[in-house]
C-alpha cells in the first residue's frame, strides 16, 4: 500500500497529511489563512490561501516529495475566475457570502422556481449556490469578467495552478447551480443560458476519484512536491467524511462543531427546496444535506456577550445542565437558530430572541439558545426522511466536542444509535483509489 497526501482545505484552515490507506501516519499543523469580510462579502484572497496551502506542506518536513499520490478536498462553494495563464482575476468567494441576493431572485424567476430545483437539485441560494456569485460580478464588476478563460471553485483554481488540469469533480459542480446535478451527466446548456454564460468557461466534469493531471515542474519548486506526481480532482471536505461513513444508501453523517450539518446518502434524490442536493462525487450517489451555519458558534456567542467573566469549564457544564432540565429552564423565552443566516433561504433568516420581559435573565437565554438548536436538529430528520430513503439508525458522527453532539441529539425522534468518526476528512480522502 503506497502513500498519499491529503490537502484538507476547510474555511480558515489547511492541514496537510501523510497517509496509507486510512490511517493518518503524520499531520502537519494547520496552516491558517484569514477572510475578508464586508458587510454580505466573505472573500479569501487566492495568494494568502496558496500562502497556506505552502506552509501546511512544509510542516511535513518533506515527506509529501515523497508520496504516491495527491488527494483534495474542499470547503464548497469557493468560487473564482482565472485568465488564459491560471491567474485570478476575482477573489475566492466562499460559501459564507451572501451579497447576491437580487441575482438569485432573479436568476429564480427567469427559469422558475420548480424548473431550477429540477434541473440543479438546489434553489439558487446566495452565495451557497455559486451561480449567484457569477451573476453578481457580472453584474458589478463586469471588466474582472471580460479575461476570464475558466470559472470554478477551489478545487479546479488548485489543479489549474498545480498541474495545469481544467477539471472538477460532480460534488463540486453541484453547487454551481450549472450542472445537471439529478442525472450526473453535465453542464446544463439551460442553467447556463439563464445566467448568460458559456459553458467553455467551464472545467471538465470528473469522478473525484479520478488523476486530473500530474504536479507540474515549476509547482513543485513553489510547493515542495515532486514533479509528475498523480493529483486526483477531488471533492468537497463533507462528502471525504461520508466515504470514511461507509457511504451507504440510508447512511446519516452528522458534523457536530461550529456549524452543525446532517447529511444523507442516498442513490434516489428527491430534491426539496428547504434541502441541499447535491453529488457525493464517486460512486453515482448524492448527499442530502441539511445545515444550521450556527450551532456551537451560537452557543458560545452567548458565553461572549452574557458570561464573559465566567470560567469556561463552568460555562460548559452550565449549557450541558440547562440541556438536561429542558425547555422549562428558558421560561418565556425563545430563540429563532439563524445567528449565520440559513443555507437554504434566499432571503436570508436571523437570529431572534422572542418573549423577554423585564424578569428575564442570562440563563434564560442561553437555555432558549440551546432549546432552538436541540429543536431545530431534531426538525432534520422527517424532512430528510421525505426523500424516499429509509434511514440507517446508526449515525456517524464528526466533531461534537464539549458534548455537544450529544446535546443536539437530544429530541431527536425514535431510537438512534451514534458512532464516532475522527479525522473525518482527512481519512476519508484515504479511501480513495486514484484511477
Amino acid at each position: 500500500m503506497g502513500t498519499t497526501l491529503g490537502l484538507d482545505i476547510g474555511s480558515s484552515s489547511v492541514i496537510a497529511g501523510i497517509l496509507r490507506g486510512t490511517k493518518v501516519e503524520t499531520e502537519a499543523p494547520r496552516a491558517f489563512f484569514r477572510s475578508r469580510h464586508s458587510g454580505p462579502s466573505v472573500e479569501v484572497d487566492p495568494d494568502e490561501l496558496l500562502r497556506a496551502v505552502r506552509t501546511a506542506i512544509a510542516g511535513l518536513g518533506g515527506k509529501a516529495k515523497q508520496v504516491d499520490a495527491i488527494h483534495l478536498a474542499v470547503m464548497c462553494p469557493a468560487w473564482i475566475a482565472l485568465d488564459r495563464a491560471g491567474r485570478p482575476l476575482t477573489p475566492i468567494v466562499t460559501h459564507q457570502d451572501r451579497r447576491s441576493v437580487a441575482e438569485a431572485k432573479a436568476l429564480e424567476a427567469r427559469l422558475g422556481k420548480q424548473r431550477h430545483l429540477n434541473l440543479c437539485g438546489c434553489r439558487p441560494f446566495p452565495g451557497g449556490i455559486s451561480s449567484t456569485t457569477w451573476a453578481w460580478f457580472r453584474a458589478h464588476q463586469p471588466a474582472r469578467l471580460k479575461r476570464a478563460d475558466l470559472v470554478g471553485h477551489l478545487n479546479t483554481f488548485l489543479h489549474r495552478r498545480l498541474t495545469g488540469a481544467r477539471v472538477t469533480d460532480p460534488s463540486n459542480a453541484s453547487f454551481t447551480g450549472l450542472y445537471r446535478t439529478l442525472k450526473l451527466d453535465g453542464w446544463s446548456e439551460e442553467l447556463c443560458a439563464n445566467l448568460g454564460v458559456s459553458p467553455s468557461l467551464l472545467p471538465e466534469v470528473l469522478d473525484a476519484d479520478r488523476i486530473g493531471g500530474l504536479i507540474l515542474p515549476e509547482a513543485a519548486r513553489e510547493f515542495g512536491l515532486r514533479a509528475g506526481t498523480p493529483m486526483i480532482v477531488g471533492l468537497m471536505d463533507g462528502s471525504a467524511g461520508m466515504l470514511l461513513a461507509g457511504a451507504k444508501v440510508g447512511q446519516l453523517f452528522n458534523v457536530c462543531g461550529s456549524t452543525d450539518v446532517l447529511a444523507l446518502c442516498t442513490d434516489r434524490p428527491k430534491p426539496h427546496e428547504r434541502v441541499l442536493t447535491r453529488a457525493l462525487g464517486v460512486g453515482g450517489k448524492w448527499l442530502q444535506v441539511s445545515t444550521l451555519a450556527a450551532a456551537a458558534s451560537a452557543i458560545y456567542w452567548v458565553r461572549d456577550q452574557f458570561f464573559n467573566g465566567m470560567p469556561l469549564e463552568e460555562f460548559r457544564s452550565e449549557f450541558r445542565r440547562l440541556a438536561r432540565i429542558g425547555p422549562t429552564a428558558s421560561g418565556t423565552v425563545k430563540f429563532e437558530p439563524y445567528m449565520a443566516g440559513e443555507r437554504t433561504s434566499i432571503d436570508q433568516r436571523q437570529g431572534a430572541f422572542t418573549g423577554l420581559t423585564l424578569a428575564s435573565n442570562r440563563t434564560q437565554m442561553l437555555s432558549a439558545v440551546v432549546e432552538g438548536l436541540i429543536r431545530a436538529s431534531a426538525e432534520r430528520l422527517p424532512l430528510l426522511a421525505a426523500s424516499g430513503t429509509p434511514l440507517r439508525r446508526t449515525v456517524a458522527v464528526s466533531g461534537g466536542s464539549d458534548r455537544l453532539d450529544q446535546l443536539m441529539h437530544r429530541d431527536w425522534p425514535g431510537r438512534w444509535k451514534y458512532r464516532a468518526v475522527t479525522d473525518a476528512t482527512m481519512r476519508g480522502l484515504g479511501t480513495l483509489t486514484p484511477r
